[in-house]
């Protein structure tokens, strides 16, 4: 049994924890974080820190959608832990970090398509990850070298001279359509559960609303603007700053290619493309962020307090991390030396790398990032309904 599968006793719905009867552990995670959200229901001192605790402002009880919902709408910033008088050792034990960490992670596997890839990816993310990268380089080297063209000097940055376009056009869609699918029908999953019929999607405000929170990654700031808490009660900002640097480093990544697209299709200019082009220069930019922010966000994991985790994602977190930083490295490396015979191998690397984030990004922190999406345009349609129990604020 694994560790996305294992059992455990779960918890009394009310109070201290209680051992009972084994059930499924996702069971056990959801009935935790209904037991804290009942403490923390009564308590209210952190009604005002995040979304979270506004709605939980709106629930009497807390079922598995509601700890689906909830879990994706935490940012993990862990004002609510260090403020907390119930937190360990506590015997209430109030830890609503950790406990919705741990939803979290279950989500991945529950709403993965096929649901068999979410347990695989969440037993190993990091070995996964490299393995499935390292592997489609070896295949891309293997077919290079079968064709003598792994050490060819003189093929001036001509990629198309080492994988035909619309080879590269043929494999990168087809990974990228598979991607697409399988985050589609996990998005689709997760609202189903998580909605309800009056949370309707034309809501312009709310989505507006939702739009920004995502852009700005605006409940990084801790609930206050000073930031989150890492491995101590001291507040800092370096997690934001970090995310966004590996946010806005994939997204001018994803610009690039798009730009070299329409250079290739609408214009008829194809690659390779010079130093100061504007795909070059967004592929660098990006490509500079995609270095600094994985790197930051490795050692603030490194750094992360126990306590505010679930221990079990790690190798998730990683893996993800891992394959943004070597798609980085590659890319920079690859442009250096474009011109040298060095080129073809770099090539096959870089390409493998990315090939394993298309492959793997349905399974773990990235399609975290669809879900939370999810989770705040929902909180932004549901606060604008009336609370259906009238009590706290909004």
């Amino acid at each position: 049994m694994n560790a996305c599968e294992t059992t455990e006793a779960p918890v009394a719905a009310r109070g201290a924890p209680v051992p009972i009867a084994e059930v499924r552990e996702a069971d056990a995670n959801a009935a935790e974080v209904d037991r804290i959200l009942h403490i923390c229901n009564a308590c209210r001192y952190c009604e005002s820190f995040c979304p979270v605790f506004s709605a939980m402002t709106r629930r009497l009880d807390f079922n598995l959608a509601d700890a689906h919902y909830l879990a994706n709408l935490c940012h993990n910033c862990s004002a609510c832990l260090y403020a907390c008088q119930y937190a360990p050792p506590h015997e209430f034990g109030v830890n609503l970090p950790k406990a919705l960490a741990r939803v979290r992670r279950d989500t991945y596997v529950e709403y993965a398509f096929p649901k068999a890839f979410g347990q695989l990816y969440c037993r190993n993310g990091l070995a996964v990850a490299m393995a499935v990268s390292f592997g489609m380089a070896l295949f891309l080297i293997i077919a290079i070298a079968s064709q003598g063209r792994l050490f060819v000097p003189g093929l001036d940055a001509d990629f198309y001279a080492v994988f035909p376009h619309n080879t590269l056009v043929l494999l990168f869609g087809t990974t990228a359509a598979w991607a697409l699918v399988a985050l589609g029908v996990g998005l689709v999953r997760f609202w189903r559960q998580v909605s309800a019929p009056q949370e309707t999607l034309a809501n312009p405000a709310a989505i507006g609303e939702a739009a920004t929170s995502v852009l700005t990654l605006r409940y990084l700031d801790g609930g206050h603007g000073e930031g989150c808490n890492n491995e101590d009660d001291a507040f800092t900002l370096w997690r934001r700053r970090f995310h966004h640097l590996t946010f806005y480093g994939f997204m001018l990544c994803f610009a690039s290619t798009s730009v070299a697209t329409l250079y290739h299709y609408a214009w008829g200019i194809e690659a390779p493309y010079p130093v100061l082009s504007l795909p070059v220069l967004l592929g660098t930019l990006g490509g500079l962020g995609l270095i600094a922010g994985p790197i930051g966000l490795y050692w603030l994991n490194l750094r992360r307090n126990d306590l505010q985790i679930d221990e079990r994602q790690k190798s998730m977190d990683r893996g993800f991390i891992a394959l943004l930083f070597f798609i980085s490295l590659t890319g920079l490396a690859l442009l250096a030396l474009r011109e040298t015979s060095g080129m073809p191998l770099l090539l096959a690397l870089h390409l493998g790398f990315v090939m394993g984030l298309f492959l793997t990004i349905p399974y773990g922190k990235f399609a975290h990032g669809f879900y939370r999406t999810a989770a705040l345009l929902k909180h932004a349609i549901e606060k604008r309904l009336p609370n259906p129990i009238q009590a706290g604020s909004d």
